[in-house]
């Protein structure tokens, strides 16, 4: 798992719960400043997923390498 990935789901997490004590208190700028945070978040796994990707199709191309009769 990349760090991006956790990195992301922590900052997405802490910015779904600083929407919604935005929303119980009634404060528009929390609300915006917790999407913002989720969405920040959200972008940031979005990298992780694309780096564990680029990674497994590495390990995936070596390997067939490997296999391959030369």
């Amino acid at each position: 798992m990349e760090s991006n990935q956790v990195k992301g789901q922590i900052k997405e997490t802490a910015g779904t719960v600083q929407r919604k004590f935005g929303e119980a208190v009634d404060s528009p700028s929390q609300q915006a400043k917790g999407l913002a945070k989720e969405v920040e978040g959200k972008a940031q796994k979005a990298v992780g997923n694309a780096q564990e990707a680029a990674k497994d199709a590495a390990d995936d191309l070596r390997d067939a390498e490997r296999r391959t009769p030369r």
